[in-house]
């Protein structure tokens, strides 16, 4: 594994200086890294298991998206994190549900289309971290 989290490590601080997701101008410290990383593993978290109960085929492709984004929060967490990054991951994917609810099973169509266009965008947001 710690080969894996070198070559992650190297991937991402690459990554790091061509790329300013989730709106960011700049790029990304180690900070604002680990944040965009925790916060994209709690989002496709709750798009997985959306899917699990409207799109059983395409849960395998986020299950796949999901473990690389856990496997670069590892890669860039510092050993005393893991609560706070764990908050992050937690509440990402409770907004995330809660976009994917309100699109599924909101009354007002003009509604339930924004919301599905707001989580298909975070969810985009995140699986444009990674290489194909």
């Amino acid at each position: 594994m710690s080969g894996m989290k070198t070559i992650a490590q190297q991937t991402i601080f690459g990554l790091a200086l061509l790329v300013a997701p989730l709106g960011h101008a700049q790029p990304l410290d180690p900070e604002q890294q680990l944040h965009t990383f925790a916060t994209c593993a709690g989002r496709l978290s709750a798009v997985m298991e959306h899917q699990w109960l409207f799109d059983g085929p395409a849960s395998e492709q986020t299950k796949q998206q999901r473990a690389a984004i856990i496997d670069l929060v590892e890669a860039v967490m510092p050993p005393d994190r893991g609560p706070e990054v764990l908050q992050w991951r937690i509440a990402a994917k409770v907004a995330q549900s809660a976009l994917l609810t309100r699109a599924t099973f909101n009354a007002d169509a003009r509604d339930a289309a924004w919301a599905q266009q707001q989580a298909t965008r975070f969810a985009r947001e995140c699986t444009g971290l990674l290489l194909s």
